[in-house]
């Protein structure tokens, strides 16, 4: 008899026992989370006070598993749009939170950089209408363009110098293909000329695949796709200028912009290593950004150069803008992206 009860009465004892231990576990793991939380969030450069304002945010906001939040872009994404809100609403300019922004947009970055692809391998991943410049000889450089990327070869334009006006016979020699994969890297391989063809009333070449590309240098920033109307002035000297011109200055197009810089068409040519800036409307605030022109892409049939522009130390204010713009945080200057 009393075996039977011993029997009877184990599962019920084990029964309690989950139910009392399964809680405890929980707050266990709970309070494990809010551990690491804390912890990312002082590691990723954060004050216990500013830590505190963003779970309250992500709390007020119903995220769910706010502890995620220095892992997830989208969660990231309200705390910034909330802050970034309610400075805007009441005109708080103060240095301060202003730090605190950026420092979040930087982390933000950083988040986005990190979960991005690393690279590509063959020549075969090139998209078709990809920019190339290619060295012969160690020597000489030309601009060409990608036609056509298939299993056998890869048909570019017949790369052009306006500088150099010997004509070369091209079928046999020996190239060093340098291109920049947007929102990726630049890569560099060696290829062969295989053959030199006309197609579509153009001189083309078919060179050969490598599956040995070489990626020479990563991307320092997440660049924002535009069609900006904006005006560029020549600097004079190497002193920066954050001052607004009243004076309209030459007429040109940001094509992209971001952090550290822009790209930016004009008509006619440029040099490499101009002093330049730029001025135009972002967040619906004039704003300017000088910096320097690091390469230029000149289109012969077109007249129009596309600089790439390695941009100052930027004001913080605009700093903040422009990210504001690449993570769709301002609300204004709806002609800004290109949809």
């Amino acid at each position: 008899m009393g075996l039977y009860i011993l029997m009877g009465i184990v599962p019920v004892l084990a029964i309690l026992v989950l139910i009392l231990h399964r809680p405890q576990e929980a707050k266990k793991g709970s309070r494990r989370s809010r551990t690491q939380f804390y912890g990312k969030g002082k590691a990723a450069g954060f004050s216990f006070k500013e830590i505190n304002i963003l779970k309250n945010i992500a709390i007020q906001a119903m995220m769910g598993d706010y502890t995620l939040l220095f892992q997830s872009p989208a969660q990231m994404d309200t705390c910034i749009r909330t802050l970034a809100r309610t400075m805007r609403v009441s005109g708080d300019e103060d240095p301060a939170k202003q730090d605190f922004l950026a420092r979040l947009y930087e982390y933000r970055k950083k988040i986005e950089m990190e979960g991005t692809k690393q690279g590509i391998t063959s020549s075969r991943e090139i998209s078709e209408g990809q920019n190339l410049r290619i060295v012969i000889n160690n020597s000489a450089m030309y601009q060409a363009r990608v036609i056509r990327n298939s299993y056998q070869y890869i048909l570019i334009t017949r790369p052009a110098n306006p500088k150099i006006r010997t004509s070369i016979s091209w079928t046999g020699q020996k190239l060093s293909i340098y291109f920049w994969k947007e929102g990726d890297a630049g890569y560099v391989f060696d290829c062969d000329v295989l053959d030199e063809v006309f197609t579509n009333g153009t001189m083309a070449l078919q060179i050969s695949h490598s599956d040995s590309l070489f990626r020479t240098q990563k991307r320092k920033s997440i660049r924002l796709k535009t069609h900006k109307s904006s005006f560029l002035y020549i600097l004079n000297g190497k002193e920066g200028s954050h001052k607004l011109e009243t004076v309209p200055g030459l007429k040109c197009i940001v094509e992209d912009l971001s952090d550290t810089g822009c790209s930016v068409t004009i008509g006619g040519k440029a040099n490499k290593g101009m002093r330049v800036k730029l001025q135009f409307v972002l967040d619906k605030k004039a704003s300017s950004m000088s910096g320097t022109v690091r390469s230029v892409e000149y289109n012969d049939e077109t007249n129009r150069s596309l600089l790439h522009i390695e941009a100052d130390p930027l004001k913080q204010e605009l700093k903040n803008s422009i990210f504001g713009e690449v993570f769709g945080m301002n609300p204004g200057d709806d002609n800004f992206l290109s949809k």
